[in-house]
């Protein structure tokens, strides 16, 4: 008895089935269809590299007090190591002074981190090194495990570098900060915890620049509040540190 012709596609289509699955299951190393050979493996290597690193707890059963200042102050989230270096031989023979982790006392060293960048998140305390106590050691004024200032910075610039550059070449340039933001006292002191605010309505620069305003220092930039960009706040289109635009 001759098979149809469909019965002959459906047995290749479930031959060719078997085929793969028969492969896959029982033919092909599991190195090749899993990750879980691999991983292993790399937990292997991981387990039989040398252990440079104490942790920050182990650090605190010597250093107690240090470990307390730090923990109450803007390095809390710093650990111990990330300054002063691999500390595990340290731990493991106290009395090897070539262990002994480094005090980095060098100026170079803090602005590292605190130098003026650009790419770092706005609110970073950063300054500049050029112009900020030049040739002064950062450690002579700072505690390096609580680093607050002696007093909080003057202006808004010692935190938000990016924006008080950006705004130092607009036409915003000898507006005060607090003229748009309210600023909580704690701010200087707990910045994130208690943040300045933001404007929220058209009405916010509608202040000095509606055409009603009587504002000296925004006479060339005048426009009617109530028609001009319709419903979208200002600062979709003018960016409030630099409003005329990149020059």
């Amino acid at each position: 008895m001759k098979l149809p012709e469909q019965m002959k596609r459906l047995g290749v289509i479930v031959g060719l089935f078997l085929v793969v699955v028969i492969t896959r299951f029982f033919l092909l190393p599991e190195s090749w269809i899993s990750a879980r050979p691999h991983q292993a493996a790399k937990v292997v290597r991981e387990m039989a590299k040398p252990v440079h690193y104490a942790g920050m707890m182990t650090c605190r059963q010597c250093h107690q007090e240090e470990f307390d200042a730090k923990l109450a102050g803007y390095h809390r989230t710093i650990g111990c190591e990330n300054c002063h270096g691999p500390a595990a031989a340290h731990v493991a023979n106290k009395d090897d002074k070539a262990a002994t982790p480094p005090k980095h006392r060098e100026r170079e060293f803090c602005l590292g981190c605190h130098g003026y960048l650009s790419s770092r998140p706005n609110g970073f305390p950063q300054v500049d090194g050029q112009a900020h106590n030049k040739g002064k050691r950062c450690v002579s004024c700072h505690d390096p495990h609580d680093p607050k200032p002696d007093e909080a910075p003057k202006d808004c610039g010692g935190c938000h570098g990016l924006i008080a550059r950006t705004k130092a070449v607009s036409t915003h340039s000898q507006l005060p900060c607090t003229d748009c933001h309210q600023v909580p006292e704690l701010h200087t002191t707990d910045p994130r915890s208690h943040l300045p605010t933001k404007p929220e309505t058209r009405e916010a620069c509608a202040r000095c620049h509606d055409t009603a305003s009587t504002d000296p220092a925004a006479a060339k930039a005048r426009v009617d509040s109530a028609s001009h960009g319709r419903t979208y706040a200002c600062w979709e289109c003018h960016y409030a540190h630099l409003p005329e635009g990149p020059k």
